[in-house]
C-alpha cells in the first residue's frame, strides 16, 4: 500500500484546496490530483489559449500537478500558464509537479532523451517531474507498427532520469502482464507510475490492485468515462444524474462529479481530472474531506463493463498493443 502524506506544495490562499501527496517508489513526491490537457476529448470551441488559461486557474485554485503530453500539441502553452503563475507568485517552479509523455513514434532508445528536451524546449523548463512512455506500442513517422521494445524504449527512459531530464519516469496504458516485465533487470530502474484509464464504465480493479502492490502508483485518465460529452443515446451509465451517484452527493454535500473523482482517490489512484471551465476546475479538486467507503466503492464498479473511452482500436494487432489481454 503507498502511504499518502499530506504535504503542502506551495499553499498560497484559503481558497486553494491543495492535494496529500503520494511519495513515489523512488523516493519523489507527487501530488495526487492533477489537471488533465488532453486533446482528445476536447470540443471544437477549446483552443489552445484555454489550455494555458486553464492552468492558471488549476493553480489558483491550489493545483501543483500538471498532466500533458507530446502527441497533445500543448505543451508551449501548459509551459506558458506555469510560467506566467510563477510571474505572478502563486508558486515557484519548485511547487509544481509536471508530467508529460514520450510518443510511439520516438520509442528507439537514442530518440528518447532528444524527444525529452523538446518537450522541455516546448514547455519552458529544465526539467519535468514525469516522463512516462505514453504507450506500449511504436510507430514510424507516418504512424505505421514498428517492432521496437518497449524495454529499449525504457532504456532511454532511464538515460534520461540519469541526465536530470526528469525527476522520476514511469509508464501509460500498459497491460499488467507488460509492468511485469520491468521487475526482470535487477539493474533497471522500476516504473514509478502507470497511468491508465479509470472511470465507472472501466473500473481497472485488476490492474490497479496489480500496480499498487507492486510499489507503482496509479494515474487515472478520463475520470468520467462516458458521463461527459457522450452524446449518444446508447452510451452506458452512470450519468450524473444516476440515483446512486446523486445520493451519495446529497450524503457528502458533494456534486456528483466530486464523488466520482473521490471514487478513483479513495481507491487509491490519482485523478487526472480535465476541465477548461474555472468554477469545475475548482470543485473537481475539492474532494479531500471525505472518502468513499468500501460498500460505496463497490457500488460504483458495479458499472463497469472493461468499456474504455480511449481504445486505440485502428493501432490493434501492433506489436505490444495492450488492450488484447
Amino acid at each position: 500500500m503507498i502511504v499518502l502524506l499530506l504535504f503542502c506544495f506551495g499553499f498560497n490562499a484559503a481558497l486553494a484546496v491543495l492535494a496529500p501527496v503520494v511519495t513515489l517508489n523512488d523516493g519523489n513526491k507527487m501530488p495526487i490530483f492533477a489537471l488533465g490537457t488532453g486533446r482528445g476529448t476536447a470540443k471544437e470551441t477549446e483552443s489552445l489559449e484555454d489550455v494555458k488559461q486553464a492552468v492558471i486557474w488549476a493553480i489558483e485554485a491550489g493545483y501543483r500537478h500538471i498532466d500533458t503530453a507530446s502527441i497533445y500539441g500543448d505543451e508551449e502553452q501548459v509551459g506558458q500558464g506555469i510560467a506566467e503563475a510563477i510571474a505572478k507568485g502563486l508558486v515557484t517552479r519548485q511547487e509544481m509537479f509536471v508530467t508529460t509523455k514520450l510518443w510511439s513514434d520516438r520509442h528507439a532508445r537514442d530518440q528518447v532523451v532528444p524527444a525529452l528536451k523538446e518537450s522541455l524546449k516546448r514547455l519552458g523548463l529544465d526539467y519535468v517531474d514525469l516522463y512516462l512512455i505514453h504507450f506500449p506500442s511504436a510507430v514510424d513517422d507516418e504512424g505505421k507498427p514498428l517492432n521496437i521494445s518497449y524495454l529499449e524504449t525504457w532504456k532511454g527512459m532511464e538515460d534520461a532520469k540519469r541526465q536530470n531530464l526528469t525527476k522520476s519516469i514511469g509508464i501509460s496504458n500498459f497491460n499488467a502482464a507488460q509492468v511485469y516485465d520491468f521487475l526482470d533487470d535487477e539493474h533497471g530502474i522500476r516504473p514509478a507510475v502507470n497511468e491508465v484509464e479509470v472511470n465507472p464504465t472501466h473500473a481497472q480493479e485488476v490492474l490497479i490492485s496489480h500496480c499498487i502492490n507492486l510499489g507503482i502508483a496509479v494515474m487515472g485518465y478520463s475520470p468520467f468515462g462516458y458521463m461527459v460529452s457522450r452524446k449518444s443515446a446508447n452510451a452506458p451509465p452512470p450519468r450524473f444524474d444516476d440515483p446512486l451517484i446523486t445520493e451519495l452527493a446529497a450524503k457528502y454535500k458533494k456534486t456528483p462529479a466530486q464523488i466520482v473523482l473521490n471514487w478513483l482517490y479513495s481507491r487509491d489512484v490519482i485523478p487526472v481530472a480535465k476541465s477548461v471551465n474555472k468554477k469545475r476546475i475548482a470543485e473537481n479538486i475539492d474532494i479531500f474531506d471525505f472518502r468513499l467507503n468500501d460498500e460505496e466503492i463497490a457500488a460504483i464498479a458495479k458499472f463497469d463493463k472493461n468499456l474504455r473511452v480511449i481504445d486505440f482500436k485502428d493501432w490493434k494487432g501492433y506489436p505490444y498493443y495492450p488492450f488484447d489481454y
